[in-house]
């Protein structure tokens, strides 16, 4: 491989760590995905830093934590970000090591377009048209002699957050305005198409043999974090879908995963078909997970697993490592600009506290150096270790939260008031305090209410 490899990252939106079939879900099947972890090394315990569009995409590009810059929600309000972190957003980085940097696909970032943050756009579909725009661009760059990165950014299978709007939304002029957008328009026919039933198939075989069934942990957490108790059209799904329509759901997720599927697929053959594959490094993440009916949730922003815990793969052909499933705690918001920081040689900010999972796939380091990984949302911090999820929440009964990750891998149960676990939560909190600090600038209870209405969006 050249010392310079070009670098690809692909990006979708809204599948959790589950939804692939080489992870073990029997309801959904992503072959090309599949092909890529047969070649390279799938983290299987990654989380992202905040269960949310703009502030996981925020660190996803720039390698901090979202509450560095206040990003609480999906609002895109220019200016937010300081000058100094966008003049150091991944396309820059990448630049200043020579390489060309490409972006196309769903952006959603806070207050900035890809520009701004050192990538020349080169595609706004973020469906099919991206699939074929990200082919003929691999196409145009495999003749040329610089490194490039090139990031493709897929939106689905997100479609799956307007089944409850869908069904639940209220009729306001606010409301009708949203349902007046792009993106919900762009939603329907994929969502539509999603919710089909096999051809030939009626609704009782269809239940009794193909759709997935509700999950081990459907239920409520009876002691959970009040503050992250569903509101609005959430709300209205938890208490009002029946056992049927909460597998329709899953259904129309696995089936919304498996249509952007083909399309990373179309961009993995430009890969092979352009010649570059021996001198390319492919990534491939989720900006967040949807919660698919654990605890009566769909959507995200929650630190339960299905919405914080994602998909992380690393294709390296200068690895030995193939099929290869690794342990380690790992952060795609904190830790995706060093790893393509290191791997294309290009400068890093000194103050960021992600680490590079380059010596890992190389086969270079045994585990990485940390403890622990962070996660926030609007309403509290939370860090994940080996064993234990801590969180602490900002308001509300049952603000702090610990749950087993080995004991309890459904999270039913809060352990934090267990006596003999008075150490861990001990423990876990010194860390949480260490890593985040003061809570002082989180939205607090009376502007939580506002980050929440941006979650389908």
């Amino acid at each position: 491989m050249a010392s310079r490899p070009n670098i690809i990252v692909i990006l979708t939106d809204q599948q959790n760590f589950r939804m692939l079939s080489c992870a073990g879900n029997p309801y959904v099947r992503t072959p090309h995905l599949d092909a890529l972890a047969a070649r390279g090394v799938r983290f299987e315990n990654t989380y992202c830093t905040h269960p949310l569009c703009v502030p996981s995409r925020f660190s996803l590009f720039t390698g901090r934590m979202p509450s560095e810059v206040g990003q609480f929600d999906n609002s895109n309000e220019e200016g937010k970000t300081p000058r100094q972190i966008v003049n150091q957003g991944l396309g820059h980085l990448v630049k200043q090591g020579g390489y060309k940097a490409f972006y196309g696909g769903k952006m959603h970032f806070p207050g900035y377009w890809s520009p701004n943050i050192g990538f020349e756009h080169y595609c706004n579909d973020d469906r099919d048209g991206l699939a074929t725009a990200a082919a003929d661009k691999l196409r145009q760059l495999a003749t040329g002699a610089e490194p490039f990165l090139l990031v493709a950014s897929f939106i689905n299978p997100h479609d799956v957050c307007y089944m409850a709007v869908n069904d639940f939304m209220e009729d306001t002029p606010e409301n009708r305005k949203r349902k007046e957008n792009i993106a919900y328009a762009s939603a329907q026919t994929p969502l539509e198409e999603a919710m089909q039933l096999p051809d030939g198939m009626d609704e009782e075989e269809f239940y009794a043999s193909v759709c997935p069934p509700l999950p081990d942990n459907h239920e409520f957490q009876p002691d959970g974090p009040q503050a992250k108790k569903p509101t609005g059209h959430r709300a209205r799904a938890a208490e009002n879908w029946d056992e049927r329509r909460w597998r329709m759901h899953r259904w129309a997720y696995c089936r919304l995963t498996e249509r952007v599927d083909p399309q990373i697929g179309q961009v993995l053959d430009a890969v092979q078909d352009a010649g570059i594959a021996d001198h390319t490094i492919i990534i491939f993440t989720s900006d967040h997970g949807d919660n698919d009916a654990a605890h009566k949730l769909e959507q995200k922003t929650e630190f339960y697993d299905e919405s914080a815990r994602v998909p992380f793969i690393i294709c390296d052909p200068q690895s030995t490592r193939r099929s290869a499933v690794l342990p380690d705690l790992v952060s795609n918001g904190l830790d995706l600009v060093p790893t393509v920081c290191d791997y294309a040689g290009a400068p890093l900010p000194d103050d960021l506290r992600g680490l590079s999972l380059k010596p890992l796939v190389r086969g270079q380091a045994r585990t990485l150096p940390r403890s622990f990984i962070p996660v926030e949302n609007a309403a509290g911090r939370m860090i994940v270790t080996e064993q234990y999820k801590y969180a602490e929440y900002d308001f509300g009964a049952n603000d702090v939260q610990l749950n087993d990750r080995t004991r309890d891998p459904g999270e039913m149960r809060n352990a934090a008031a267990d006596p003999d676990k008075q150490d861990v939560v001990a423990d876990r909190r010194r860390m949480l305090k260490e890593w985040f600090g003061s809570a002082d600038n989180w939205p607090g209870e009376a502007r939580f209410a506002e980050t929440e209405r941006s979650v389908a969006h």
